[in-house]
């Protein structure tokens, strides 16, 4: 397995403490640093400054948002962060939610699915090179009545650039493996992964003619080490709420991809519950329904043995790339975590 983490560019003084982590876990030996972008600072301005400090590890958009940007726009990123990289760039698209999407952008989020898939096409035809003239149910280019013809970008692309999709849904599970170079997954739990996931995706490889061998499958949790038996409980106790807010508090009042997913993977009743408690404004009462196994499910939590059995399992699952989000107070402590965990990685793949 591949090891990746994630960051978030972040204002004041934590911009040194992101800087000096990202150029510090290429040094441990990191292969991937995605940087994301939620209704915070955007990826692409980072993962700029990032590849102008570092030698080796991948860098990713993890994800540039639908709606933020048009198809072309996205394409332009890519191609100016692939180059200027030297080709360590990877290219991850999501659909988000109707909170960020329409709430803060105010564009529709209606259809993401059929967004995804013409942004798919219209970014892959500008990255080989070809003129855009395309007529999609959400996008025509160029825009009909005017005086305006297909244009190709003026930039070229120097290097292949892998396209990852952000899913949690059926239908985008089946797009991404139809489409995609990889899939960028979270609300993992692996023992119920095959029909919340893994069915789908391969559905999707099914009908583009191919395996999943050509499917990059990169799962995250957030890793940490305990001591003893009675440290992982103060710290599963202490997750209990990030995973209610999930549960409860992400996406809109209608709509969350990540209850939907945790409910497909054999928490529907606790989910629901959960939902409807935080909704209602008990945040409280709705992280007193979040038990240990949910926690310990869908994170890498325990004692070194436990984490390190616990990537043996997300290995036979089918993960490639594991998303490493390394818990601690100071910059120090994180990358502590972090050069455990990829060690654990290395001696779970035998690898020197």
């Amino acid at each position: 397995m591949r090891t990746a983490t994630t960051v978030e560019a972040s204002g004041g003084e934590h911009w040194t403490d992101t800087t000096d982590f990202v150029v510090e876990a290429e040094k441990l030996g990191l292969d991937i640093c995605w940087v994301a972008e939620a209704w915070g600072s955007d990826a692409p301005s980072a993962l700029g400054y990032y590849a102008a400090l570092t030698d080796r590890m991948l860098l990713g958009s993890g994800v540039i948002q639908l709606g933020t940007r048009t198809p072309a726009a996205v394409a332009q990123t890519a191609i100016t962060l692939s180059n200027l990289s030297g080709g360590r760039f990877l290219l991850g698209l999501g659909a988000s939610g109707p909170q960020v999407i329409e709430g803060l952008h105010g564009v529709p989020f209606a259809r993401p699915l059929r967004r995804m898939r013409e942004t798919v096409e219209i970014v892959r035809r500008l990255l080989d090179g070809g003129k855009l003239s395309y007529s999609g149910s959400e996008f025509t280019v160029p825009l009909p009545g005017g005086e305006a013809v297909p244009m190709r970008l003026s930039a070229r692309a120097e290097h292949p650039i892998p396209l990852y999709l952000a899913a949690l849904s059926p239908a985008m599970l089946r797009l991404t493996g139809e489409v995609a170079d990889g899939w960028l997954g979270t609300s993992f739990v692996p023992e119920g992964s095959g029909d919340a996931y893994f069915a789908h995706l391969d559905e999707g490889l099914a009908r583009g003619g191919r395996t999943r061998t050509d499917l990059d499958v990169c799962q995250g949790a957030e890793v940490a080490f305990a001591p003893d038996e009675e440290a992982l409980r103060a710290m599963t106790a202490g997750r209990r709420k990030e995973l209610a807010f999930s549960l409860g508090g992400m996406g809109s009042g209608s709509t969350n991809f990540y209850n939907k997913a945790y409910s497909r993977q054999g928490w529907a009743e606790v989910a629901a519950e959960v939902r409807e408690r935080w909704q209602a404004g008990d945040r409280e009462g709705a992280a007193a329904l979040v038990t240990d196994d949910m926690v310990l499910g869908t994170t890498l939590i325990g004692t070194e043995a436990m984490v390190r059995e616990r990537l043996r399992v997300w290995r036979d699952a089918g993960v490639d790339t594991v998303r490493l989000y390394p818990a601690g107070d100071t910059l120090k402590a994180r990358l502590t975590t972090l050069a455990r965990a990829i060690e654990l990685v290395r001696q779970v793949d035998g690898a020197p």
